[in-house]
């Protein structure tokens, strides 16, 4: 693969910016994920909104008192995640791959692939959720896999994600309608896709469902997907203690997915990241703003069904 280069006319910040970004994935990732837990912490401390979002996020999956007890671990897996990007950006492909100490459930992979089927991803913000594309894109088993990109508004940002998603045996797909058709010919076609289902979605693209109790604006772009008759497998790396690495593990779901209703399907689809939370519930990034109606929203009351026919529908991707 060719060096990341620096885009033309970026100003002197953001030229910084790129030159931080590029050495800190140089850093050894037991490093990263120290600094990242230092600051994972003060971000908690300093951060009044981030603050509110993750504690009653937190609260609301898994009640004060065990929210109590996880909150202050959970604040340093979030700035490990945080850390650990630059250096799964940017770092040669093998020696990411080697951080992987086992991989549970890969004969499910497996499986899709000797019927034929396509395979669709799906990993919650939980642990390292960068790593399984990359592990994916090196088998054949999985390889090619497409995910969704939306650019950054930064472009010195752009050319490290673009880099980093884009290696050998990975595609992107345009984070609009076009985009949506390239995941859907590639499922068809017996490839991989891989998707985090669980962002707020524009408005117009999703639908009120539960999510830890509450309702939550939830895309149903993965529904659609399933749709096609691809295996779904949920997949999420555990971050071991220490800098030791990580577990990948891949798992169908919990039962059947209720096909033949999108929202039903949506639904079932957050049951199933939701336990997969449950599991390691410190590793999730519960500052994210998940209860957040979508910008432009009318809606004063969660409503009942998707506002947007499923053909139309367009998720964004990170």
């Amino acid at each position: 693969m060719s060096p990341l280069q620096t885009p033309a006319n970026l100003s002197f910040k953001h030229r910084c910016y790129l030159g931080l970004v590029r050495w800190l994935a140089q850093l050894p990732l037991p490093l990263l994920q120290t600094m990242g837990g230092i600051v994972g912490r003060v971000v908690y401390r300093v951060s009044a909104g981030y603050r509110r979002h993750f504690d009653a996020n937190l609260a609301q999956a898994m009640g004060p008192e065990a929210a109590a007890q996880i909150g202050p671990v959970a604040q340093i897996e979030t700035g490990k995640a945080i850390f650990e990007l630059p250096w799964l950006w940017l770092h040669p492909r093998g020696e990411i791959l080697q951080t992987l100490r086992r991989v549970e459930g890969w004969q499910y992979v497996q499986a899709a692939r000797t019927a034929g089927k396509g395979i669709l991803f799906l990993t919650p913000h939980l642990g390292c959720f960068e790593i399984t594309a990359q592990y994916a894109a090196s088998h054949a088993d999985a390889a090619p896999i497409t995910v969704l990109f939306r650019p950054p508004r930064q472009r010195w940002a752009e050319s490290i994600l673009r880099y980093g998603r884009t290696r050998e045996g990975m595609n992107v797909a345009p984070a609009d309608l076009s985009g949506v058709r390239r995941l859907i010919r590639a499922l068809k076609s017996g490839e991989s896709v891989g998707l985090l289902p669980d962002q707020v979605p524009a408005a117009g693209q999703g639908a009120w469902l539960p999510w830890f109790g509450k309702p939550a604006y939830t895309m149903t772009l993965a529904a659609r997907l399933a749709q096609t008759g691809a295996s779904v497998i949920f997949a999420y790396a555990e971050r071991l203690p220490k800098g030791e690495g990580f577990v990948l593990t891949c798992a169908p779901p919990e039962a059947p997915l209720p096909i033949d209703d999108l929202e039903a399907t949506a639904a079932a689809i957050n049951g199933n990241l939701m336990q997969l939370i449950r599991r390691c519930p410190a590793q999730y990034l519960w500052g994210y703003n998940r209860y957040k109606a979508p910008k432009g929203s009318s809606n004063d009351v969660p409503p009942t069904k998707s506002d947007r026919p499923a053909s139309a529908q367009v998720e964004s991707g990170t």
